[in-house]
């Protein structure tokens, strides 16, 4: 993201994400890079939705033996808040949080994402 510091624009990092590297269905990673084609937004953005809109749910439908075989392995990063959170909710769950991170793909409301433009945003 951008600031504005002293009347003059500085590049900064965003300090509320954090790295978080784990195993996602490749099937569902492609899903994800077509999506965030079509909507203009990027595939953690995506995740980051739908993490939201379950974690507002206490109950989790989640068939253990249905886990996708093609798992690879998936590097983003996501709001520090909302990773502890689904960390929680996974445990109480009894999942693991790839397994949450993919059930969440499910739940995108493709009326409020996040754009492309929001990594390159403005704050002062």
């Amino acid at each position: 993201m951008w600031k504005l510091v002293n009347g003059k624009m500085m590049q900064t990092t965003d300090e509320t994400r954090v790295k978080f590297r784990t195993n996602i269905s490749k099937e569902i990673l492609q899903r994800l890079d077509d999506l965030s084609e079509e909507y203009n937004t990027y595939s953690n953005y995506l995740l980051e939705n739908g993490l939201r809109n379950i974690i507002t749910h206490d109950v989790i439908q989640y068939d253990k033996n249905l886990r996708p075989k093609d798992r690879i392995q998936y590097k983003t990063t996501y709001d520090k808040e909302l990773l502890e959170t689904v960390k929680q909710l996974a445990k109480e769950q009894k999942l693991f949080i790839n397994d949450v991170i993919e059930y969440s793909v499910d739940h995108i409301d493709f009326s409020d994402l996040k754009t492309k433009e929001h990594k390159n945003r403005l704050e002062e």
